[in-house]
């Protein structure tokens, strides 16, 4: 082939015809001609060619020389963009090669996945970043997809009672996506569960998904406007519950009637439950745990972590009244291994939080406690003063007091 025709292109610099006759001699050459160029070129040259023109700018995409490409890793940065053409042009392509893995991370405004996207039936692994997500209407899933991430994912309003059928999956992870609420997700393998910063994602309904073993669920800020579920009702449809990851947000939205201290479903499945941001002083929050606790006589580990700044103006004292109180547990945590208590600040509901673990777990090995970065030296002694003066069911419990 003429070298002056096609000039092989630098690595670092891509070489453009900038003459309009040039240009219009690149376009006007037949199909043909045009494939058999492209399969005479490298290629890393052959991809190159998007900028001659228009016409031939996703030929390159046909070759059969570049074979089926199963994995692909699409970042799109913030820049000023027309539109997502070459985007669209690569999902095209993805949806006949039969694609198993797409990571699409999108820094550029939301984009809107194509419908041929929907025909991607071979994905096993699917993580989308800040897209527009809108199937038609005869759209009933993806058969083989097993890992999941959505995050600034905007569902549409075409998806309302729509079941999406995800036969396969095992991980699903939502952050901070809109519209959750609009359809159903049906899978029968699910075992892991995130969803953070999805205030409507409360009313995500799984179906089928009674194998679900690890959920995490944050909101980061105090949640309005969406209708209230029961934490009883909530726990009866994870039977298999092992690992459970809340905030304090979600225990103050989780109940929608008077706390009970029996539930008709108890979790007997549950390890291992961790709390974040968790408000020691709020009474609503503590009678949430507590109801968990005295339901979930299998728990071998909790978990307390504060990141979040403390309400300061909230009356402690009717939950330091409730803990002194003598049937506030009413259930000995007889497998209860493990207490981590990170980030924290010494108050009276925590001390009493704390003196009543100690107090009801006889098989206790260790308990570490991290004040926050905040705590001086003189606090953090009389911190430390106060735990060890309280009694312990366990005589094999260690204390460790950490470093802020």
């Amino acid at each position: 082939m003429d070298s002056s025709l096609f000039p092989n292109i630098d690595n670092n610099t891509e070489r453009r015809f900038v003459t309009s006759t040039e240009l219009d001699r690149f376009s006007c050459l037949p199909e043909y001609l045009i494939y058999s160029i492209l399969e005479k070129l490298p290629v890393q040259d052959a991809v190159r060619t998007h900028a001659l023109s228009k016409k031939w700018a996703y030929k390159w995409t046909t070759l059969s020389s570049l074979g089926p490409l199963l994995k692909l890793h699409l970042h799109i940065p913030k820049m000023d963009l027309d539109s997502f053409q070459e985007v669209d042009q690569w999902i095209l392509s993805l949806s006949r090669d039969g694609v198993r893995k797409l990571v699409l991370i999108n820094k550029n405004r939301r984009y809107q996945l194509p419908c041929y996207f929907f025909r991607c039936q071979e994905l096993r692994m699917l993580e989308l970043e800040n897209c527009i997500i809108k199937p038609p209407l005869n759209f009933q899933g993806f058969l083989y997809l097993e890992n999941l991430l959505l995050r600034n994912i905007e569902f549409g309003a075409n998806l309302h009672g729509t079941i999406i059928n995800l036969p396969q999956l095992k991980m699903l992870k939502l952050v901070a996506c809109t519209n959750v609420d609009n359809f159903k997700i049906k899978s029968t393998k699910l075992f892991r569960l995130v969803v953070l910063i999805c205030p409507d994602a409360i009313l995500l309904q799984l179906l089928h998904s009674e194998c679900l073993s690890a959920v995490g669920i944050a909101f980061g800020k105090p949640i309005q406007g969406v209708e209230r579920v029961n934490l009883g009702s909530l726990l009866s449809i994870m039977p298999c519950l092992v690992d459970l990851f809340i905030e304090g947000y979600f225990l103050q939205f989780s109940i929608a009637e008077n706390i009970p201290k029996w539930l008709l479903h108890p979790a007997t499945s549950l390890k291992s439950l961790n709390l974040l941001n968790f408000e020691f002083g709020d009474l609503f929050q503590l009678q949430c745990v507590l109801c968990i606790l005295r339901n979930s006589t299998n728990l071998e580990r909790i978990a307390v972590t504060n990141q979040g700044p403390r309400n300061m103006h909230l009356d402690v004292k009717p939950t330091s009244t409730y803990l002194e109180s003598s049937n506030c547990l009413d259930q000995t945590l007889n497998l209860l291994r493990t207490i981590n208590i990170i980030h924290v600040e010494r108050s009276r509901p925590l001390l009493l939080f704390i003196k009543l673990l100690l107090d009801h777990s006889p098989t206790l090995e260790n308990i570490s406690i991290r004040p926050s970065a905040t705590t001086d030296a003189n606090e953090k002694y009389n911190f430390a003063k106060d735990v060890m003066r309280f009694p312990r069911a366990s005589t094999k419990a260690e204390l460790l007091f950490l470093d802020p």
